[in-house]
């Protein structure tokens, strides 16, 4: 004859088991779906890296068109960039900002290359061109307006 307590103890164990078993399934099926997004993840990443890397490496300037005419894009300041890639107008400005005492105003920079600075409509093209060498990396702007050399 079994012993009924003994009985009642393996059903009331048995019971635990099962619920157990039932949290762990759960919680495998959750790792299981996190895992699998991961991987998803991780695909995207190295995709967006591998398109950012392209991206770096065809950023060499070039010739571009813009309204059928063709300009000459300004490239970023590197090591392996001279100033020399940068077109005539802008060696001029950065020449033009390295023989001031100091930091110098858009209009100061039009003065020393002898551009009419009373007519605002002209001195701001000059003003984008300096922007744009900050941009690229070849001068510095200071919070007050002014353009210096980079150090």
């Amino acid at each position: 004859m079994v012993d009924p307590e003994l009985l009642e103890w393996i059903t009331a164990r048995r019971a635990e088991l099962d619920e157990l078993e039932e949290q762990l399934a759960k919680q495998l099926a959750k790792m299981r779906a996190e895992r699998d997004e991961l991987a998803v993840a991780e695909r995207v990443l190295e995709r967006v890296c591998e398109q950012l890397a392209e991206e770096r490496a065809s950023a060499a300037p070039m010739p571009g068109q813009v309204g059928g005419r063709a300009v000459m894009l300004i490239p970023h300041r590197t090591t392996d960039v001279e100033e020399t890639a940068l077109p005539p107008d802008y060696q001029r400005i950065l020449a033009a900002v390295r023989g001031a005492a100091g930091p110098v105003m858009a209009r100061q920079v039009g003065e020393m290359l002898g551009a009419d600075v009373s007519v605002r409509a002209k001195l701001e093209p000059l003003r984008g061109r300096l922007v744009r060498l900050v941009d690229r990396g070849w001068l510095r702007k200071l919070p007050d307006g002014r353009f210096t050399t980079r150090l």
